[in-house]
């Protein structure tokens, strides 16, 4: 009888091995070949590499996956899988192409995500954000990973907490940014700026922007509260433009 993704997920957490890890690579490039081809219809890459790509990124999913956590792999593992082919992309300078609809359902969820965060005191769930846009959760999340293919480091995180705060992109002041596509050296300042930040903020940050993580699954990673992490982010951004804007 075949075992399951889970059942063998627990058999690799407790007892890695190469041939375990294969067989759940096999039993999940289902959820490659789904992505490669969204993000191959949005750019000139052959789908073959970017396959390739994200395997590397299903493979660290299994590495990294925590069964007693009862979370779902799949949902899990398409952030490390779309995350790895991003950065495949920003390397190789590709800039993929965002529907104009989910552009405006992106502006959206952002304004809606900043005011009930201002307000609640906390961040919204993601649910919440889907139910209020009147789309699926499911939709929700390809409209983050989507934009997310565009940018090395989210430029439109809020600086302070008022209602006119600028955003780390508007703070950078040797170019306006109308591009969410950063250039070769603005990424090296924007990485350099991030190695400066204390360990966990950093290890924040870069799950949320760099790997395509939401807060709460950030949370649930790193054993922290969904406060903390949000606080965190903030922190951290507002220590990041202080460095980019010394080096000017």
């Amino acid at each position: 009888m075949e075992l399951s993704s889970l059942e063998l997920l627990c058999a690799y957490r407790q007892s890695p091995s190469t041939l375990v890890r294969n067989a759940l690579v096999r039993k999940n490039m289902g959820l490659v070949h789904k992505i490669a081809h969204q993000i191959g219809s949005q750019c000139r890459e052959p789908y073959e590499d970017l396959a390739q790509v994200g395997a590397i990124g299903l493979i660290r999913a299994i590495e990294r996956f925590e069964p007693s956590r009862g979370h779902s792999f799949s949902s899990f593992a398409m952030p490390y899988i779309r995350g790895e082919i991003q950065h495949y992309l920003r390397d190789r300078g590709h800039v993929v192409r965002l529907p104009r609809r989910w552009m405006e359902l992106d502006c959206k969820g952002r304004r809606l995500i900043q005011e009930l965060t201002q307000s609640q005191g906390h961040a919204p769930s993601e649910q919440h954000i889907a139910d209020l846009l009147e789309i699926s959760l499911e939709e929700w999340h390809e409209v983050r990973l989507a934009r997310s293919n565009r940018t090395a480091i989210s430029l439109d995180a809020p600086v302070g907490s008022t209602e006119d705060a600028s955003c780390l992109g508007e703070m950078i002041a040797d170019q306006p940014y109308q591009s969410f596509c950063l250039a070769e050296e603005d990424r090296i300042r924007v990485r350099q700026a991030l190695s400066q930040l204390e360990e966990t903020t950093r290890d924040i940050i870069e799950s949320v922007f760099f790997q395509d993580l939401t807060q709460t699954e950030t949370a649930q990673r790193m054993g922290l509260s969904p406060m903390t992490v949000s606080r965190r982010i903030k922190k951290g951004v507002r220590q990041m433009w202080v460095l980019l804007n010394t080096r000017l």
